[in-house]
């Protein structure tokens, strides 16, 4: 339905990148020696495999790929609703919900590869819930080999596995998410350390930009007259709009500080419950919603990562959500405006600060001790979905 969907030959964001990176190592160029790659090891999964359909055709490949990923996601987040005892009703509300998700992205929904780690995410709580720890850390470590932010969930993960089934079993998780992540990026590192480590330097280097919630309240402030704001388009490796002097430094660091805290925070609240699969679900959401809360760099399509937790949890966070969702699709077609520092920036400031509430949200239902997944009134007499042990 979005200009830029299945049907839509309209490209958006870095699709003519993955496809340049494609058609390079179909030509026997390797990534990270031969040319620069910003993007992890494990992003290649889904980058080479449209090239198989030729150039002229790699669009449409990688949005049917992207499909292919969102259907397979809605499955899975079925199941895991099912594993949490969800009722029917709430099941199709969900997968429905997650369905239609797209139309609130809007154009990026089918143009970024942030899909795949936000599947191989929820897939690895699944198996994680199911008993299949071993898989589950597994699928986590292919996760962060192909976009990084997973790591926030070894934490929780770990520690409803040592709670659950004890501390041999985490370690050995916790080694199999090692061990599969080195599998993807060592090969990598071994043909081009200098090439890989400059990837890294080049995403972690990254300043306070302008999306961000740091970022955003400075654009703010220099609309009211408050602060003078200068934005820095930086075009070597990791194309950004930055934000220049010494307060966005200071507040770069601050964010980062945040976020390692949100991480911890939620792990912590966690940890200071009872070990159900709800409140897993709920530690999982909160890290990676405070992950996103609180970065120094916050694209729209990172709002992906989330959705597939979203629906898993209330309707207020299914709300917020949307809401976040909506925000951002209203300025993509306006971003010299928000990168100029224009009058778009308040609805960026807006979206930041729902993540922020949205954040709030998740730790206050786990907090409580447990999502309140249904109503008890309402769904008394409603059979809950079953999943074979």
């Amino acid at each position: 339905m979005p200009d830029g969907g299945l049907f839509r030959a309209a490209r958006y964001r870095d699709v003519h990148l993955y496809q340049g990176f494609a058609h390079a190592v179909f030509h026997g160029h390797v990534p990270y020696r031969d040319f620069f790659l910003e993007y992890p090891p494990g992003a290649l999964t889904v980058f080479l495999p449209p090239e198989v359909f030729g150039s002229t055709h790699y669009n449409a490949a990688f949005k049917a790929l992207m499909t292919l990923v969102g259907a397979a996601t809605i499955f899975v987040v079925a199941l895991l609703l099912a594993r949490i005892g969800a009722s029917r009703r709430r099941v199709w509300t969900a997968v429905l919900l997650l369905a239609v998700s797209p139309v609130a992205l809007g154009p990026i929904s089918l143009n970024t590869y942030d899909a795949w780690p936000a599947f191989l995410t929820v897939a690895a709580l699944a198996l994680v819930l199911a008993g299949r720890v071993g898989a589950g850390f597994a699928v986590l470590g292919l996760a962060f080999a192909a976009k990084v932010y997973p790591l926030v969930l070894v934490l929780p993960a770990a520690l409803y596995v040592w709670r659950t089934t004890g501390p041999r079993a985490a370690a050995r998780a916790v080694s199999v998410f090692a061990v599969v992540a080195a599998v993807v990026v060592v090969p990598f590192l071994a043909l081009a350390p200098h090439g890989l480590a400059e990837s890294f330097n080049a995403q972690a280097g990254r300043a306070l930009q302008v999306e961000s919630l740091g970022g955003s309240l400075l654009a703010v402030a220099d609309r009211l007259g408050w602060y003078n704001a200068t934005v820095v388009h930086r075009t070597g490796h990791a194309i950004s709009y930055d934000l220049t002097g010494a307060l966005p430094r200071g507040l770069g660091a601050a964010s980062s500080v945040a976020q390692v805290l949100a991480v911890l925070g939620a792990s912590w609240l966690y940890l200071r419950g009872r070990d159900e699969p709800q409140r897993l679900v709920a530690g999982c959401a909160a890290a990676v919603v405070g992950f996103l809360a609180f970065t120094r760099f916050f694209s729209p399509q990172y709002l992906v990562w989330f959705v597939p937790f979203a629906v898993l949890l209330g309707p207020f966070e299914w709300l917020l959500t949307a809401l976040a969702l909506v925000l951002a699709q209203v300025w993509f077609f306006h971003y010299r405006d928000v990168f100029s520092l224009g009058g778009y920036v308040w609805l960026v400031l807006l979206r930041d600060l729902v993540v922020v509430a949205l954040f709030a949200a998740v730790l206050a239902a786990l907090r409580r001790g447990t999502v309140e997944d249904e109503n008890p009134v309402l769904l008394e007499d409603e059979t809950p979905v079953r999943v074979p042990s």
